[in-house]
């Protein structure tokens, strides 16, 4: 005879359609039985009925929960109920550029093992500024036109001269690639020198002579990034690339 289970129960009622399966659904079934509980999956599988079952219970949204015939509610209502944190959009964070800092320094340190034999070498600094600059270039890069409405707002040069704010992604890419490479450094230190310090100035006046408090365009307005110390270190990373590549290569 088959042993009874004895997890507890709990009901999900969730969009699984032809051409859309709810991803917060999936999720919601996920954590549920990661708390140990049996899913009974209720699945919503056209328009109407998905319409008809938000009526029925007054819900606007779906997947819903329900524990002990107890409506929990969504996916963020279903993290609360069992004690776990809510991202809150709204919220500023720091986590996408040390996100770029990470990755560029890995690979940084991965490739100066590769061809030095040690990680730790002067050129694995050279390419984790200037990956850095060309991945946060190419984030600003995918929406031109958000990151100049944000950049408009602290950047000096850019407040007396808006089109500044459209040329900054492509200058920043244009010298992160060639120092990369340590390639035509008549052009890239000017251009890295250039916007990294009236970067530099503009956000250390915004920052902690104005007291502002703003959101960085530094990964292109898709993260709710503070302006402040880390905005800062990106400008003087470029102005100190800028100035070291005027010495021979090491």
């Amino acid at each position: 005879m088959e042993q009874q289970s004895t997890k507890p129960v709990a009901q999900l009622h969730r969009m699984v359609m032809e051409k859309h399966v709810c991803p917060w659904g999936l999720r919601a079934k996920y954590l549920l039985e990661r708390q140990g509980y049996r899913v009974e999956d209720h699945h919503l599988t056209t328009r109407a009925e998905t319409d008809a079952f938000k009526a029925l219970h007054g819900v606007k949204t779906t997947p819903q929960t329900f524990i002990d015939g107890q409506r929990i509610g969504g996916y963020d209502d279903l993290r609360r109920f069992f004690g776990l944190t809510v991202r809150d959009p709204a919220a500023k964070t720091y986590r996408p550029v040390i996100a770029v800092f990470v990755i560029a320094g890995a690979v940084a340190l991965v490739l100066s093992q590769s061809f030095f034999g040690s990680p730790l070498t002067l050129r694995a600094l050279e390419w984790f500024i200037a990956f850095s600059m060309a991945i946060l270039a190419m984030l600003k890069l995918q929406d031109v036109d958000k990151f100049a409405t944000m950049f408009i707002g602290y950047d000096l040069l850019a407040r007396r001269w808006v089109p500044y704010a459209f040329i900054y992604p492509f200058a920043e890419a244009l010298a992160g690639v060639l120092m990369a490479g340590r390639l035509l450094p008549g052009l890239a230190i000017p251009v890295s020198l250039f916007i990294g310090t009236i970067g530099a100035v503009s956000v250390f006046y915004a920052v902690y002579v104005q007291k502002r408090e703003l959101e960085c365009a530094c990964v292109g307005g898709s993260g709710k990034v503070p302006l402040g110390p880390i905005s800062l270190l990106e400008n003087v990373m470029m102005v100190a690339m800028a100035i070291w590549m005027m010495f021979p290569a090491h």
